[in-house]
């Protein structure tokens, strides 16, 4: 048998360091060629490690939220044959850590994590709950599930790879009584748990870009209600006509339009700052970022060259960078470049919101739920479909009688959708 070793690649683009974010093997696991063994994170996109032998897993080289440099060892695995790698007796800095002393025993605590570890085993207990900060593996499907019975998934053993948990570890969960040990607490039960989150891999880098476009830009915004009446109806027949051969329109398609449409009279709003030079870029392309919600946080892919797409050709490539971005899948260049963002929480985009610009753009356009409400037009009470534009710029870039100007242009685009098609 033999010992290889995982190095921690380069990503490319010059990067130097990494963050590991999440492993999906632990010692002792035996794992085949090409299962993802980790997750590291760039500056903003998350890369799986993937294994190129298959084996036994001996060490990790580190742990979640540890920035790790490229080159350094990542994982060791037990191999037939003779692996590629060879251990030097001098160099010690490998070696398993030394058992602790048995004279003051704390049965439920972990020695802390050493640079590599030595395989440790556990019983499984299909009901004990994790000890905290053993983050529970499972598919956004089976987190749903989850959530929605109720269920805090520490709590339920899983069976799949890495001890990841299946629909079927679900079924056994809710299939049998649970003791009082093993359960959730109850509603109405006194709790007096805590839990430590570290703030590793995309919740930190979210951190640190809020943190720093809340510090450097000189933020204020605007909301404008918008009669979007006229504009479901075209979306519903058009959607009714082509639904079957083009796909169904969402209104993000039309809210693109119309950004692209009235930025022609505001470049100054399709526009980069870079406050350290001094410098406005003011750009032609319209790439607009797509602010996407997923699992782990949030993400904005990015929708190049909007300005050339057609509704269908825009609308089939937000859904793709969307699926992409929420399955970890975006590559560093499609969650880079954009000129302006867009965000939209759907149906809980509440009444107002107040966007934070995704630097270094300078503008933002959030959009918040329709809802039909009566309005009064030409002295008579209608019933319209009603929704908010909340909207924030770089008051350092933008004037303020620019951004109200920019937004009524595109009320007046999406209360008569038929000029977003008028050249």
């Amino acid at each position: 048998m033999g010992t290889h070793v995982i190095k921690m690649p380069d990503i490319g683009e010059g990067i130097a360091q990494v963050e590991l974010v999440e492993w999906f093997v632990k010692v002792g696991d035996m794992i085949t060629e090409d299962q993802v063994v980790a997750d590291v994170m760039t500056d903003k996109a998350t890369v799986e490690i993937p294994s190129p032998v298959s084996g036994k897993v001996l060490a990790l080289g580190g742990q979640p939220g540890e920035v790790m440099a490229v080159g350094s060892e990542l994982i060791r695995i037990e191999v037939e044959g003779s692996g590629n790698h060879v251990d030097v007796p001098q160099a010690k800095p490998l070696e398993a850590p030394a058992a602790p002393v048995a004279s003051k025993p704390e049965p439920q605590q972990q020695a802390a994590p050493a640079a590599y570890q030595a395989p440790v085993h556990h019983e499984a207990a299909p009901i004990v709950p994790r000890l905290p900060g053993d983050k529970p593996l499972a598919s956004p499907a089976v987190r749903k599930r989850a959530l929605d019975a109720g269920i805090e998934l520490r709590y339920v053993h899983g069976s799949g790879p890495a001890g990841r948990i299946l629909h079927e570890d679900l079924d056994a969960f809710m299939s049998k009584p649970q003791s009082a040990a093993g359960q959730a607490p109850n509603g109405y039960a006194r709790r007096t748990d805590s839990e430590q989150v570290p703030v590793i891999g995309l919740r930190r880098k979210i951190a640190q870009r809020m943190q720093d476009a809340k510090r450097r830009v000189a933020h204020f915004s605007y909301v404008e209600e918008i009669d979007v009446t006229a504009l479901e109806a075209l979306r519903q027949q058009l959607n009714s006509k082509h639904g079957d051969s083009r796909g169904k329109l969402t209104l993000l398609p039309f809210l693109v339009r119309a950004l692209v449409v009235a930025l022609r009279d505001f470049p100054q709003i399709n526009a980069t700052y870079d406050d350290e030079a001094q410098v406005i870029t003011r750009h032609g392309a319209v790439h607009v970022g797509i602010a996407t919600q997923g699992d782990n946080g949030l993400m904005v892919p990015v929708l190049r060259h909007a300005e050339a797409g057609s509704l269908w050709a825009n609308a089939s490539e937000i859904s793709r960078l969307a699926n992409a971005a929420r399955n970890n899948k975006a590559s560093r260049e499609e969650l880079s470049g954009s000129t302006i963002t867009l965000t939209s929480l759907g149906a809980l985009g509440g009444i107002v919101s107040t966007p934070v610009v995704n630097t270094p753009e300078v503008a933002i356009v959030g959009v918040n739920r329709m809802v039909e409400r009566p309005v009064v037009i030409d002295g008579q009470i209608v019933v319209r479909k009603m929704m908010n534009l909340s909207s924030s710029f770089d008051h350092r870039v933008v004037d303020g009688m620019d951004a109200a100007l920019f937004i009524q242009a595109v009320r007046g685009l999406l209360e008569q959708p038929a000029c977003l098609f008028v050249e």
